[in-house]
């Protein structure tokens, strides 16, 4: 039976993947509260990609599918937070819940903002959060059901995703103009790292070799590894043409 939970959304337009690391400059009010909240009860949150065509209270809402993101390190400088964190588990959205108030753009919220455009600070915001709602939370949060990612690959797939991974390096070395052995000893490192049995080597791949988030998004919300082999696959041979 899969596994469900409920995670705190980062939304933006961008995609985490499996055993990706990235890092962020968190600074609006919502997410320095949901920052908060997750180091403070030492859990993960699922970042995801913006639906344009989705708003929740206000807010752009999510798409269906995301990635459960663990933070690895995190410092303060001012009012800044800056984190790093990497890609666990993947996961499907089965309820948003929305957040307790309305973007400064609301016009219930815009006497909030002052003409020289400082943010409030939290404590005002949380002021004016109705006694009635169900809580205190600036940020979306969501209901999820996480995806089944451990299974094997079988040696064909591991085959394919190395020739064509080598193939790929070996064309990034032409174009730095690497020397032929120093090339050859670092696709090797390269690729015995990313690649075993595991599927989580898929995701290493495409975190090595994908950067537009929406290819990355479609093996996020293939329903089956099979599928996001597939569809890997097809997106290193278009980059190996």
């Amino acid at each position: 039976m899969s596994e469900t939970g409920n995670l705190p959304l980062f939304v933006l337009p961008m995609v985490l993947i499996p055993g990706e690391i990235q890092s962020l400059r968190i600074f609006e009010p919502r997410y320095r509260q949901m920052l908060d909240d997750c180091l403070l009860d030492d859990k993960p949150f699922g970042m995801i990609m913006t639906d344009p065509l989705v708003f929740h209270n206000g807010w752009n809402g999510p798409r269906a599918f995301g990635c459960e993101a663990e933070i690895i390190s995190h410092e303060t400088k001012g009012s800044n937070h800056f984190i790093e964190f990497v890609g666990r588990r993947r996961f499907k959205i089965d309820r948003v819940i929305d957040p307790a108030l309305p973007p400064f753009e609301d016009e219930s919220m815009a006497d909030l903002i002052p003409e020289i455009g400082i943010l409030p600070n939290l404590e005002t915001i949380l002021e004016r959060i109705p006694e009635d709602s169900e809580h205190s939370k600036l940020y979306l949060s969501a209901d999820v059901t996480f995806l089944d990612d451990d299974q094997e690959l079988t040696e064909f797939q591991q085959t394919e995703l190395r020739n064509t991974l080598n193939a790929i390096l070996g064309k990034i070395g032409g174009i730095l103009q690497i020397e032929k052995d120093t090339l050859e000893d670092w696709i090797e490192d390269r690729t015995s790292t990313v690649i075993d049995e595991s599927s989580s080597s898929m995701f290493a791949v495409a975190a090595l070799t994908i950067s537009d988030p929406e290819y990355k998004y479609q093996l996020l919300s293939c329903s089956e590894l099979k599928d996001v082999f597939l569809q890997l696959t097809r997106f290193l041979a278009e980059m190996d043409v």
